[in-house]
């Protein structure tokens, strides 16, 4: 269980964490609290998996990147080091496992179609990789998902 502290931290970096050079410093301050202690919460809440990720996001398509959905039907023995291999090319924003024969899932971020097929071919070559979908960015979603915790 979660205390209110940590409750009311998680609420304010969801959604408002202050642009500075010293966010946390904002943040602790908002909360009465020592930066020192929101940094140790936030280890905390990231280590006891409350906390996926912490960063920015940014509108690629406005940097010049293009984006596309990559399904692969990968070996079930050999999801995670097919995952592995894949997070190790730039560009891969992400990746997740499935249900089904199309069993793992990644996003790419490229300059430009070169770029792209290049890394698609190499990631079809890995072994262990049966099939693969591309399927690029037609119409752009923006899902923002904030819990409020309190």
């Amino acid at each position: 269980m979660i205390s209110e502290f940590d409750k009311k931290l998680l609420n304010i970096i969801q959604g408002d964490l202050p642009l500075s050079k010293r966010p946390f410093a904002l943040v602790a301050k908002r909360l009465g609290a020592k930066e020192s202690f929101v940094l140790e919460r936030l280890n905390s809440l990231k280590a006891e998996g409350y906390i996926r990720r912490l960063g920015a996001f940014f509108d690629s398509e406005r940097l010049g990147y293009k984006g596309t959905l990559v399904a692969l039907a990968v070996e079930p023995d050999m999801v995670a080091a097919v995952a592995e291999v894949i997070n190790s090319y730039p560009g891969v924003t992400h990746n997740y496992e499935r249900d089904g024969s199309y069993n793992l899932w990644i996003t790419l971020l490229s300059l430009n179609a070169e770029e792209e097929e290049g890394i698609i071919s190499a990631i079809s070559a890995i072994p262990g990789v049966n099939r693969l979908l591309n399927l690029p960015a037609s119409e752009k979603f923006k899902v923002n998902v904030q819990f409020n915790l309190e």
